[in-house]
């Protein structure tokens, strides 16, 4: 029987309560109840504790910050008492360090207006106009079938997309090259949840390490020759953007790649995954989504012209909603602080779950059911509470690529829609590791055919 425990005595006189929590395991803490499932954990904890307990996992107490409330004291970080980097450190720091999502305050700021000028609307209009005949060539060379994994297909389309975007293109480097630089990535992501945190050879540790070797290895090939042009592409710009005679130096520049490669193409990966899910359990909205995109002339669809599958951005918010990319966000209190009248002490690790934020009842009706219209002018239910639905996180720390990531999911199931119509048996549920990022362990199987007059069908 788990013993409620106090966190930290609240100062005198402070009229803070203490946190309370448990310890859980032995040694292991909650961490097994994490790995197996999180969801499950952050419920449990929920309906024990409230919005704000403790636990211990990872050989580290942590503080749970659930639901809208909790979550956006953090996310808000009015009085700058919650930081990025020591957390993320802990969890990813030897694999995605100094990436921008482990830099804080005024370094963050400096570096985050440096790279904004990557992803400024003129350079996403000329992002999006270089992806767009790589994606319908690629999803034009797919094999229609009666169990077609889409998971892998898409992982392995979105790096692609990412090293031509980001990159400018990888001359020289064959698939196979850029299917170790993807596995390398997995294994950088993956190895934040490992129990045993040092470099056993063959532990998750250590794979996470000899993978951001590699990553960081591919990069440096390229890295003079970026210099030294004049690409548009975003390795490109970042070593020659300059604000206020201030530049990144290459550390800086491979560091910021490493973090943005795999954001790119991970979380991408998820949502158009778990978009083809729905739309082939609800033909209704795949046909509604379909329509829109056959209304656009020609065989090309640009950045402005993105902006009139409506059908398609409802299904794009719910499917972010049902299938948060970052499930749980971390952060260190470096001050004492409090959160809903709870004490939280210096030093202390808080994580907060945009996945179980998301699917709480009392801000979410049917928080289980498929309903993009849920996000339509005339429901609105995201703005219930301003934390609702947090997707990209908030802040200053909100993800800087999310109009690029929108822009690439929809260019993807744009020409999907185009080429293909697909079906998933309406009782499916995906299968979901959730011990980092969240991806289907089955590959995500779906029956796909070829569209009338795109060929025949299979």
């Amino acid at each position: 029987m788990l013993v409620t425990r106090t966190l930290a005595k609240a100062p005198m006189d402070s009229g803070l309560a203490p946190v309370p929590g448990d310890g859980g395991l032995p040694l292991l803490g909650h961490g097994l109840d994490y790995l197996r499932d999180p969801m499950r954990l952050w419920e449990k904890r929920y309906h024990r504790y409230g919005p704000v307990s403790w636990f211990r996992a990872f050989g580290t107490r942590i503080v749970a910050l659930l639901g809208p409330e909790a979550s956006g004291v953090v996310l808000q970080n009015r009085d700058k008492a919650f930081a990025n980097g020591e957390a993320w450190q802990f969890l990813i720091g030897p694999f995605f360090d100094r990436g921008l999502m482990l830099l804080d305050f005024d370094e963050h700021m400096a570096h985050r207006r440096l790279m904004q000028e990557a992803f400024t609307s003129d350079r996403l209009a000329r992002y999006a106009a270089a992806i767009d005949p790589a994606v319908r060539t690629a999803v034009e060379q797919w094999q229609p079938g009666e169990r077609v994994e889409v998971y892998p297909r898409l992982k392995q389309l979105t790096l692609n997309l990412a090293v031509e975007v980001f990159m400018g293109g990888a001359p020289g480097a064959s698939q196979a090259r850029l299917d170790q630089v993807n596995a390398a990535f997995i294994d950088c992501v993956q190895a934040a949840t490992a129990l045993v945190r040092y470099p056993v050879p063959g532990g998750r540790w250590h794979r996470g390490l000899v993978g951001r070797r590699r990553v960081g290895e591919f990069l440096r090939e390229y890295l003079p020759a970026r210099r030294a042009g004049d690409g548009d592409d975003l390795f490109s710009v970042l070593c020659r953007v300059e604000v206020d005679g201030e530049r990144f130096s290459d550390d800086d520049v491979i560091n910021h790649m490493i973090f943005l490669l795999m954001a790119a193409h991970d979380t991408s990966t998820i949502t158009i995954s778990t978009m083809m899910q729905y739309l082939g359990q609800h033909p209704e909205w795949q046909q509604r989504c379909r329509e829109e995109s056959l209304a656009i002339p020609g065989d090309t669809i640009s950045y402005e012209q993105l902006s009139q599958l409506r059908s398609l951005d409802l299904v794009m918010k719910e499917s972010l909603r049902l299938v948060s990319p970052v499930p749980t966000i971390a952060r260190t209190a470096v001050k004492d602080t409090e959160v809903l009248g709870h004490f939280i002490p210096a030093g202390t690790m808080v994580a907060i779950a945009p996945y179980f934020t998301h699917h709480l009842e009392q801000y979410w009706p049917d928080p289980e059911v498929f309903d993009p219209g849920r996000f339509s002018d005339e429901r609105r239910e995201d703005k219930v509470h301003r934390q609702a639905w947090q997707p990209f996180g908030g802040g200053v720390h909100k993800c800087i690529g999310m109009h690029f990531a929108g822009a690439e999911v929809s260019l993807v199931l744009h020409h999907l829609l185009r080429t293909f119509e697909w079906h998933v048996d309406p009782d499916y549920t995906a299968p979901m590791d959730m011990k980092s990022l969240p991806f289907p362990k089955d590959g995500q199987p779906i029956r796909l055919l070829r569209r009338a007059g795109n060929s025949e069908n299979s």
